[in-house]
């Protein structure tokens, strides 16, 4: 019943999400592109509907660009598992859909994921027909969930992280939540918290199985590019990483306190400052790069650089280096590896306004140490876990982290200590694709 009534709000809300998705087309317009996939329409002259062909058919949903780099893993595990296996890969996300080209094989499709009512489901599931669905870490739709267990499609949350304020959130609409978890086939989580948590909520738990996002391997081509770059950039380069929408002023306003001589406008107004504290005088002692986390901020933020008074070079700008300027903005998609190979320290975005951080796993993949805020309920165990091996530092703000950071690319022997641990970090904590490739293939030879 109280189901029955979340499924009316959904389709009632189904010409909002439509106009939602006409204003994010006018910026990305991938989101303008097959729409009516997002309400189970589909039309694929390849893929035979009632399926004909014997191999299993395999539905991963990655929300995001996260969810779907970390994917990566697990279907080169579960290609091994399941030779000739289909892949149906679904996202929510311009940037996931676009991140998840490069894990197509031949035979395979990616379309949207159904909007959470029971027709799009329905009709997702009956074109479809997978052997099994597997969740990304954090997606569960109760439409979804229910429309799975309907039509005997074994559905399992798979690298399932649960912060705590996602539980809390979870208990106070358990009605919904409560029955969603409850229905899903399995659950495999990545730390022993992150079990308890669903746990409480009814899930089947299965197992902790770790965080296979440690199992990814940075693209060694985009890596070598970067360190050359950084090799020729002559000073140290502190990037931004993922930063979100509000953080950027934040250092901006550091930057202005610290080195008032780098940015003009200030230094004309403050020179009493200069006088003062001749440390202020230098210029940044950094190469800066920000890279922020959705591409419909790369302008916005390359503009704010620049109306700061700080000269800007985009990264879809430059030839065959980067271009001399203050400030570099990583304005492309899918070279974080070249990004962090230009790095020898970053922050770590989304940590500093409370949004609860970002994913710090491929920084120690590619052996840069990560400075952190206080806000990291989104990525407990992961900075955790850095912290504890000494790849990351938690600092109280954005000013302390900036000190830290540009004092370590300074010192090279704490740098080279931290880019070590970076490293070791993810050697220590491999294998959980294979495990979860594992458990999921048991399930659809059981099923």
């Amino acid at each position: 019943m109280l189901r029955a009534l979340y499924s009316l709000l959904t389709f009632a809300a189904e010409p909002l999400v439509r106009r939602k998705l006409a204003r994010r087309a006018k910026v990305e317009p991938l989101y303008g592109e097959w729409v009516e996939q997002r309400f189970g329409h589909y039309d694929f002259a390849t893929w035979p509907a009632t399926g004909t062909n014997s191999a299993p058919v395999v539905w991963l949903h990655a929300v995001s660009l996260g969810e779907t780099r970390a994917a990566a893993a697990l279907l080169a595990r579960l290609r091994e598992s399941l030779p000739g296996m289909r892949l149906v890969l679904t996202h929510g996300t311009a940037t996931g859909r676009e991140a998840g080209k490069a894990l197509l094989q031949r035979g395979d499709v990616q379309v949207w994921q159904p909007w959470d009512t029971p027709a799009a489901v329905g009709r997702f599931l009956a074109y479809f027909r997978p052997d099994v669905g597997m969740l990304m870490e954090t997606e569960v739709w109760p439409n979804l969930v229910a429309g799975c267990a309907q039509q005997g499609v074994p559905l399992c949350l798979v690298n399932a992280r649960m912060s705590d304020k996602t539980y809390q959130q979870s208990r106070r609409l358990r009605w919904l939540a409560g029955p969603a978890y409850r229905s899903l086939h399995a659950v495999w989580a990545q730390s022993e918290a992150d079990a308890q948590r669903l746990s409480a909520l009814g899930a089947p738990v299965k197992g902790v199985l770790g965080n296979f996002k440690f199992d990814a391997t940075p693209d060694a081509a985009l890596m070598a590019k970067g360190r050359a770059w950084r090799a020729a950039a002559g000073r140290p380069v502190l990037m931004f990483a993922s930063s979100r929408e509000g953080e950027e002023q934040m250092l901006l306003d550091v930057m202005k306190q610290k080195w008032p001589l780098a940015h003009v406008e200030y230094a004309r107004e403050a020179p009493e400052i200069i006088a003062n504290d001749p440390a202020k005088s230098a210029p940044l002692p950094f190469q800066l790069l920000v890279v922020p986390r959705h591409p419909q901020r790369f302008a916005g933020v390359a503009q704010l650089f620049a109306d700061a008074g700080y000269s800007v070079a985009q990264r879809s700008q430059w030839g065959e280096a980067p271009e001399t300027a203050d400030v570099w903005v990583g304005d492309s998609l899918g070279e974080m590896a070249l990004y962090f190979g230009l790095a020898h320290v970053a922050l770590l975005g989304g940590s500093f306004a409370p949004l609860g951080g970002q994913n710090l796993i491929e920084a120690a993949a590619c052996g840069v140490p990560v400075f952190m805020g206080p806000h990291l309920f989104n990525f407990t165990e992961a900075s955790t876990l850095a912290a504890e091996a000494g790849a990351a530092l938690q600092c109280a703000d954005l000013a302390h982290a900036v000190t830290e950071a540009v004092a370590t690319a300074t010192d090279a022997n704490r740098l080279q200590g931290m880019q070590d641990a970076a490293l070791g970090l993810g050697a220590a904590h491999r294998g959980a694709a294979m495990k979860t490739a594992t458990e999921v293939a048991a399930v659809i030879r059981n099923n």
